[in-house]
Order: structure tokens, then C-alpha cells, then sequence
């Protein structure tokens, strides 16, 4: 298994979540670390909260302001020369009817959730294609493989990193470059709280499979697993993750079985 010891990983959405759990998980990797996310303060508690904070450097930015995310890229490159492993953590999520959902909120999600990772990941390929490593890891969702009711754009947003990405890998292999896509399934965050409503409105409602997943930090040691074995993709979860099993083998079951499903 290859070591990560002073590789730099910059991961965006550092500040809650399966970001923060990831961060956790690295304790005692003997990364360098770039933390990003809008928040600047929760960054810095978790970098105090980190073993080595010597080690982590705090790179605030928006995901929603596409047009400001390949000079943040430029500054990550710049605070410790290079990036080897980029973690795309940052997202937010949608529970609304698709035929209530505005145009915007669509937008938005979409924004956030795929494009910004695109604009970031171009950035940082030219140095990473020069200096004969990178590896970057999309964090997407098990609607990322199936839609659901309630998350159409979200589901539409996490689809198209599963393209995108796969078409990357297929196309710089022969770089050293790596893509790890992580499908994780209920992890105990608040991205039920901070989803979308067909308005653009936090929904600030706690889902309960989420409040019964597995912990951030749970899944965030998962994920450092998969990015040193350089996997392809790799689900995270409960029973809910052989979802996609059953789509693949069984669909017109699944499709009774999804649109019955309790997922406000």
C-alpha cells in the first residue's frame, strides 16, 4: 500500500462533514494538509483540533463563485509548491419535488457539486501531469448511481461526476494520474440540514437514516484506505450501498422498491 507520508492533500469542504471526518482520519499520516471550505473560523478549529496544525494551511473559497476557483487553485499550489492529492468534499445537497425545484437552485447545485470540481481539477493537472503524480478523489453519493425522489438535481449533479471522472482516468492513466470516486451512503453529517428546498431555502430538517449512518470520521478512515490503495471507486455505508447491486441486477424491483422509499 503506498505510504502517504508528506504527500500535500488539499480537500475542500474541510470544515464539517465527511471533509472534517477525513481530516481526522489523517491524524497520523504525516500529510501536509490544505483545508478549505467558506467558513473560515470552523477551519480553523479543526486545524487546532488536528495533531500536527504545523502541518495544515487554510485556504478559504466558494464553491458557488466558479469564477474565483482556479486562482484558489493556483494559491493551494503555491503554499507548500505543489498538490498530490486533491479531495473534492465540499457539496451540498436537495430535498425537493423535481417539478417544484427553480431553475436556480438546479443551477446551484450543479455548481457546487460538479462543475467547481471540474474548475479545480484542471487547474491543478498541469503540475501534478509534471511532476509524474496526482491522484484526485471526487466524493459523491449513492445517488451519484441511482436517482431518488426528493434529489433530482443532486442526483443529476453527482451523475455527472461519475462521467466526468471516469472519462478523466480512462484518458490520463498513462500520466500517473489516479481517480478514486467515493459513493458513500448514510454518514451522520448535517448535509439533510443544510440541503436545498425547491426555493434555494435550508431545509433544516434532520434525515433519519442519516442520523442512524456510520460517523464522519468512521467514513473519512475509509476513504484515507482507498486513496492508498489508489482504488478506482469505492462504496461507503451501510446495507443501503448493495442499492446498487440491486439496480444493476434487479431494476424494475428496485424502481418499486425506490419510489416507496421514506428519503424527506
Amino acid at each position: 500500500m503506498p505510504s502517504l507520508k508528506d504527500k500535500i492533500i488539499w480537500i475542500t469542504g474541510a470544515s464539517s462533514g465527511i471533509g472534517e471526518g477525513i481530516v481526522q482520519a489523517l491524524g497520523n499520516e504525516k500529510v501536509n494538509l490544505i483545508l478549505s471550505s467558506r467558513r473560515k473560523e470552523a477551519l480553523q478549529t479543526v486545524k487546532a483540533n488536528y495533531p500536527h496544525p504545523e502541518r495544515v494551511k487554510i485556504l478559504p473559497l466558494d464553491l458557488a463563485k466558479p469564477d474565483t476557483l482556479e486562482a484558489k487553485a493556483n494559491e493551494a499550489i503555491a503554499m507548500f509548491g505543489r498538490v498530490d492529492i486533491v479531495i473534492h468534499s465540499g457539496g451540498i445537497s436537495q430535498r425537493a419535488f423535481a417539478m417544484d425545484t427553480q431553475e436556480d437552485v438546479t443551477r446551484k447545485l450543479l455548481e457546487i457539486n460538479f462543475i467547481s470540481t471540474t474548475i479545480i481539477t484542471r487547474a491543478l493537472l498541469p503540475t501534478m501531469i509534471q511532476n509524474g503524480f496526482g491522484q484526485i478523489v471526487p466524493i459523491s453519493s449513492l445517488v451519484g448511481k441511482f436517482g431518488t425522489p426528493y434529489r433530482s438535481s443532486y442526483a443529476a449533479s453527482k451523475h455527472a461526476l461519475h462521467g466526468y471522472y471516469d472519462s478523466l482516468r480512462a484518458e490520463l492513466w498513462r500520466k500517473n494520474i489516479f481517480v478514486t470516486i467515493i459513493t458513500p451512503g448514510l454518514i451522520k453529517t448535517n448535509v439533510s440540514l443544510n440541503a436545498l428546498t425547491e426555493q434555494g431555502e435550508a431545509a433544516n430538517v434532520m434525515d433519519q437514516g442519516q442520523a442512524k449512518g456510520i460517523s464522519a470520521f468512521s467514513c473519512g478512515k475509509q476513504i484515507v484506505k482507498a486513496i492508498k490503495k489508489q482504488k478506482e471507486e469505492v462504496r461507503i455505508g451501510g446495507k443501503e450501498t448493495l442499492a446498487i447491486l440491486l439496480k444493476r441486477y434487479f431494476p424494475r424491483l428496485f424502481s418499486r422498491i425506490i419510489r416507496k422509499a421514506n428519503v424527506r
